[in-house]
């Protein structure tokens, strides 16, 4: 049995205090916030003051990892988040019939669903965790480390004026976690630590479906562009859809978004949302912005080898992404799987720290990357959008858009598709096989004129709806 203290009690921190706890470990796990979501899930979504998790209140696609681990981990957390309203959607029920089944189709569902949810179901399997103590309203404050060996060793926690040994400590503090200034502070190397910022901004709005309306609005893409700005919908639980709006941080346009009158007009002027609210939902939220983002890579590693051992992080603290993608929760859950499957190695702290680096660098810092590189390109085409809407477009362009089409129509190319949306293969490995390949070379003599274009507004309808309105004139 290793003994465990968690530092965070968000989802990657709760993910991995359970997944331990059921593998017979014993934790500890500290949280500063003494508020335990899941009596009422509106309040706590939209009323719960978290100034250390901005983005727990934007819109969040739950991919297929999550999914999987759950449900290899803890299937009860996933039958309560389905209990409390999530909805499970297979990227293949775009088309009338479902194509023959292959395997991992079955890894292609998206779990519509607000990050509440699973955090309240996260909070009730917890708690019926034995060998789990989770410490609401009590913050860990400092580390225990021993520096007499060559490389420092965390070997517990502080909290006020206790100090609670452990055979491994998991900081799950999040994007602003402050272990690294206390290793800093205990004598230890700097954390190496890789910054991108992203010159993106998002505004969303929540909305409720007519208890007595449709659903859904029926076969509808999830998201429209225009060549300064992306729309989406978010689908989510218990008939709750975000509307979500995107644009560069230089964007002139972007103050006025906050505005409840302005962001829908702009917001009606993209397909995919305006379908959505032709279905007469009530608004059930203001305009919920986020700026200031960045794709943050930390490591207790340099090139001199581990800063210390007996530490690793999980969740944002090791690996924070720009939400576009969604793939910071699969990541969480991936890495407190790993970590609760390893933890019996952690009695030899240097060899456990090797391994887990190891693993990081290989199934995460990848798709760390390739966000890295997509959110720089699309970055600099939102604030270069005149660039953007001029062609002809690359072939490399034209490719990526031709294969977009291709798969609203072709099954085959959606599987492929999907697999890249769900983390389950690389755009190279999922495009690059000789039957997508055919597939899209047929299409493409089927529509030789094709090029990209969008769905958007133009820039002119933009501004129309993006001035002020007209009772604030």
């Amino acid at each position: 049995m290793t003994r465990v203290a968690i530092i965070g009690g968000g989802m990657g921190g709760l993910a991995a205090a359970l997944f331990l706890g059921r593998q017979g470990h014993r934790v500890t796990l500290f949280e500063r916030d003494g508020h335990r979501p899941g009596s009422d899930l509106d309040r706590d979504f939209f009323r719960w003051n978290r100034p250390g998790v901005p983005h727990a209140v934007q819109p969040h696609g739950l991919l297929a990892p999550v999914r999987t681990v759950l449900r290899a981990e803890a299937p009860d957390v996933y039958r309560a988040m389905l209990r409390m309203g999530a909805r499970e959607h297979h990227e293949l029920d775009w088309f009338d019939e479902r194509p023959p089944a292959r395997p991992g189709d079955d890894d292609l569902v998206t779990l519509q669903s607000r990050r509440i949810v699973l955090e309240a179901a996260l909070h009730e399997a917890v708690d019926r965790e034995p060998d789990v103590d989770v410490r609401l309203g009590e913050a860990a404050d400092g580390l225990l480390v021993d520096r007499r060996g060559e490389v420092p060793r965390v070997t517990g926690v502080r909290s006020g004026s206790r100090a609670y040994t452990a055979d491994l400590v998991l900081d799950a503090a999040g994007r602003r976690s402050p272990v690294p200034g206390w290793l800093a502070g205990a004598g230890c190397r700097n954390v190496a630590v890789e910054n991108h910022r992203v010159g993106i901004a998002y505004f969303c709005r929540w909305y409720r479906l007519r208890p007595d309306g449709p659903r859904h609005p029926g076969r509808v893409r999830a998201g429209s562009v225009a060549p300064f700005a992306l729309g989406g919908v978010f689908p989510s639980d218990n008939g709750v859809f975000a509307a979500s709006l995107t644009v560069s941080t230089a964007d002139p346009s972007r103050a006025a978004l906050r505005d409840p009158e302005v962001f829908e007009r702009a917001a009606l002027t993209f397909p995919a949302i305006a379908a959505w609210l032709a279905l007469a939902p009530s608004a059930v939220s203001g305009v919920l912005a986020m700026g200031g983002l960045h794709n943050r890579w930390t490591s207790t590693a340099d090139a001199d080898g581990p800063v210390v051992t007996g530490l690793a992080g999980v969740g944002d603290s090791l690996v924070y992404t720009n939400p576009t993608t969604g793939q910071g929760v699969s990541m969480a859950l991936w890495a407190a799987q790993w970590v609760a499957r390893h933890a019996d190695a952690a009695v030899d702290p240097v060899s456990f720290t090797a391994a887990y680096h190891r693993w990081t660098g290989q199934v995460l810092r990848p798709r760390f990357d390739r966000q890295v590189t997509a959110d720089r390109a699309d970055a600099d085409r939102l604030a270069d959008p005149v660039r953007a809407a001029a062609g002809p477009a690359t072939p490399a362009a034209r490719e990526r858009a031709a294969l977009a089409a291709c798969a609203l129509e072709d099954p085959l190319v959606m599987r492929a598709r999907a697999k890249v949306r769900h983390l389950v293969l690389t755009a190279d490995q999922a495009y690059g096989t000789e039957e997508v390949r055919s597939r899209l070379a047929h299409w493409l003599d089927q529509h030789p004129d094709f090029t990209p274009s969008f769905d958007g507004p133009a820039r002119a309808a933009w501004e129309a709806v993006t001035a002020r309105p007209s009772h604030t004139v």
